[in-house]
C-alpha cells in the first residue's frame, strides 16, 4: 500500500474540530474528502491511522479492538482545548465513534456514523461473524484475502489503496465492536447523523437505522439515506452530498454550541 495516500491527516485551522475515524482494513484515504470539505467550511480535521491499519497484513496481526478504541481514545483526548469537538466514524470506524461518544459524552459535541457495521450484508458474512467468535476459522482460514474495496465510482475505485489480506483473528475483535457499540447505543448524549447507502454490499442499511433507534438518550437523530454509491461513501458518487450534510449537520451544532455558550443562562 502506498503510505502517502494512507497516512494520517490534520486540515483546516478551525476552532471546532471534528475527530475522523476510518474503517476495518482501511485508511485516512477513505475519509479524507470529508474532511477536506470540513476544512474548506472552517472546521479542523483529523483523521489518525488505526493500530495495524494502511501497511502491510502483517501489521495486524498483533493488534486487537482495544488497540483501536485506545488510538481513538488517545487522539480524541488530544483535541481537547477547541470549542467543541465531533466526531464522524465510517464503517468500524463508526463503532468506535459511538463508544467514544458513550464514554466520553462531556467531549463531544455531535456524533457522525456513516455506513456503521452493525450487521453484515449476507449470510456469508453472517456465517463468518458466527464463526470468529471461536477459532475453528483460524484454524481453517488464518487469512482472508482481498481484492478490491466497496466502491461504485471507477476512478475512485482504481486510486483506492487495498490491503490484500488481513487475518482472520481479527474479525472477532469486530464483532467485539459490534456488540460493545449495540450495548452502548443508549448511552449517546448527543445530537446524531446516521448515514447509509442502500447499495452498500458490505453492511445491511437497515442495521444502521436499527442502531439509530436505539440511540435513545441522543437529544435528536437524523438518518441520512443515500441512494447512490457503496459502502465507502466519502469517496463513493454519494460523497459531495455526504460532506454537504455532514457541514449542515455540524454547521447547526457549532451554532447551538455558540449560543448556548453565549447565553446568561449559561453563565449563572
Amino acid at each position: 500500500m502506498d503510505p502517502r495516500k494512507t497516512a494520517p491527516f490534520e486540515l483546516g485551522r478551525g476552532e471546532d474540530v471534528c475527530l475522523l475515524l476510518h474503517g476495518f482494513t482501511g485508511s485516512p484515504w477513505d475519509v479524507r474528502p470529508l474532511g477536506e470539505t470540513l476544512a474548506v467550511r472552517g472546521l479542523r480535521a483529523v483523521a489518525p491511522r488505526l493500530p495495524g491499519h494502511g501497511t502491510t497484513p502483517q501489521a495486524l496481526l498483533d493488534v486487537t479492538w482495544r488497540d483501536w478504541l485506545a488510538a481513538a481514545e488517545r487522539a480524541l483526548h488530544a483535541l481537547r482545548g477547541h470549542r467543541s469537538v465531533f466526531v464522524a466514524g465510517l464503517s468500524m470506524g463508526a463503532l468506535l465513534a459511538l463508544e467514544l461518544a458513550a464514554r466520553h459524552p462531556e467531549e463531544i459535541r455531535a456524533l457522525t456514523l456513516m455506513a456503521p457495521a452493525v450487521r453484515f450484508r449476507g449470510s456469508r458474512m453472517f456465517l463468518v461473524r458466527q464463526l470468529a467468535r471461536t477459532p475453528v476459522l483460524e484454524w481453517t482460514r488464518p487469512w482472508v484475502e482481498k481484492t478490491g474495496t466497496d466502491i461504485s465510482d471507477p476512478e475512485a475505485l482504481a486510486e483506492a489503496p487495498v490491503l490484500p489480506a488481513f487475518p482472520v483473528a481479527r474479525l472477532r475483535d469486530l464483532c467485539t465492536l459490534q456488540t460493545l457499540a449495540i450495548r452502548d447505543a443508549a448511552r449517546v448524549r448527543c445530537p446524531t447523523l446516521v448515514a447509509v447507502a442502500e447499495q452498500d454490499h458490505v453492511v445491511d442499511p437497515e442495521g444502521g437505522r436499527w442502531l439509530a433507534r436505539r440511540l435513545t438518550a441522543a437529544p435528536s437523530v437524523r438518518v441520512l439515506s443515500l441512494r447512490q454509491g457503496y459502502h465507502v461513501i466519502p469517496r463513493d458518487t454519494a460523497g459531495p452530498l455526504l460532506a454537504a450534510e455532514v457541514g449542515d449537520f455540524l454547521a447547526q451544532q457549532q451554532s447551538a454550541s455558540w449560543w448556548e455558550s453565549a447565553s446568561p443562562a449559561a453563565g449563572a
